[in-house]
């Protein structure tokens, strides 16, 4: 057995406290393939947080049997600073409290850094190019500042994650089906994962924009080839996935033993974990442009009836539900269309009915890119 668990503690935010982290390390560093996982970056994004406690049993079954053949590290309860935030009696995990923002933003871009620690070392070598890399990028990592707890939480997480093969980052939505966010650079990876784990929704990007956890550690490898031009051959060395597992409240032991089931198949296929994990299940959806879905906001302040089921299929310009203006002094004139712009599948939508004007409310994913939606700019907030 070669399994590890190594606590990293955080700055301590105020006198008499103190948060960490919990990684689960299996294998031998730089023996194979490596791979990351960690659940609730958003902190009140629940299912991943049981979809890693299964991760880990079937882990610990297959280190005992000696299978694993690569490096795995587990980091079950990813933002221990968000686990923390209520406000009123209600989990508050999204945003920072202390002015951080968004936990999954503004994560930070080491390919100008990294570039310039191994620019004139860079030769024809595809795999010395890879390693010299991530020397540079565990270097980078090590040598950041931190003067807050969420600065010690970034450097803690990307310090574990920015040399792997693989990152999974294990998220949710509001009420949605099973989606992956990932680049079109990985287009075959994503298309085998979503068979593993039974995901009908797959959004492929170029730039999504935002700086998510994800891109934090895949964008570096083409930003860099980028730079260093045909001469050097640089390749997107770190597939790494944003796995929404449906919403908030699909927290089920069945369910989350399945994720679990499927994100180890695909291990195994990767030649990370010895064993067969055999035939690759049939897709149960397509892969789509996260330029093509439409992010669709509240027309108004009101109260939201849906008409349409997530897993529906709808074409633009049909009606998915109603905005009902409580204030309208004529009921039977309260109500107002709300319609996408895409054709394709109703994939996630939020539960809180009574909504903001401007609200993001829901989303369908479509086939054809839409002018509304540019790179860069594609992650809501």
């Amino acid at each position: 057995m070669s399994k590890l668990v190594e606590t990293l503690k955080l700055v301590t935010p105020s006198p008499g406290t103190s948060r960490e982290l919990k990684a689960h390390r299996y294998g031998t560093p730089g023996a194979g393939p490596k791979a990351y996982f960690q659940a609730a970056l958003h902190s009140d994004e629940y299912p991943g947080l049981l979809v890693a406690n299964h991760l880990i049993a079937l882990l610990d079954a297959a280190d005992a049997e000696g299978a694993i053949e690569g490096e795995i590290i587990v980091v079950p309860v990813a933002n221990p600073i968000g686990l923390g935030q209520q406000l009123n009696g209600q989990h508050v995990g999204r945003y920072e409290f202390s002015g951080g923002g968004n936990f999954n933003r503004s994560w930070p871009d080491l390919s100008d850094a990294v570039y310039e620690a191994v620019r004139g070392k860079l030769g024809s070598d595809e795999k010395a190019n890879i390693a010299l890399i991530r020397e540079a990028l565990a270097t980078e990592v090590a040598a950041m500042n931190v003067v807050t707890e969420f600065d010690g939480l970034r450097k803690a997480l990307l310090g574990l994650s920015i040399t792997a093969d693989m990152v999974f980052d294990l998220h949710c939505d509001n009420e949605a089906l099973m989606h992956l966010y990932s680049s079109v650079r990985h287009t075959d990876l994503v298309a085998e994962l979503a068979c593993d784990i039974g995901a009908p929704v797959s959004l492929l990007e170029m730039d999504p924009g935002g700086g998510p956890f994800d891109e934090a550690n895949a964008g570096v490898w083409w930003r860099l080839a980028e730079k260093a031009g045909e001469e050097f051959p640089i390749p997107a060395a770190c597939f790494a996935v944003t796995v929404e597992l449906r919403g908030r409240n699909d927290v089920y032991d069945e369910m989350a033993k399945a994720d679990a089931q499927g994100l180890f198949r695909f291990l195994q296929r990767r030649g990370v974990i010895a064993g067969d994990p055999g035939p690759l299940p049939a897709p149960v959806g397509e892969l789509t442009p996260l330029e093509g879905t439409d992010v669709i906001r509240s027309p108004g302040a009101g109260i939201v009836a849906y008409c349409k089921d997530l897993g529906d299929r709808v074409e633009a310009g049909e009606v998915i539900g109603e905005l009902i203006d409580l204030m309208a002094d004529d009921p039977t004139k309260a109500r107002t269309p709300i319609t996408s712009k895409a054709s394709g599948l109703f994939f996630t939508r939020m539960n809180e009915k009574l909504v903001r004007q401007g609200a993001e409310i829901c989303k369908v994913a479509g086939k054809e890119p839409l002018e509304h939606r540019k790179a860069g700019g594609l992650l809501e907030s």
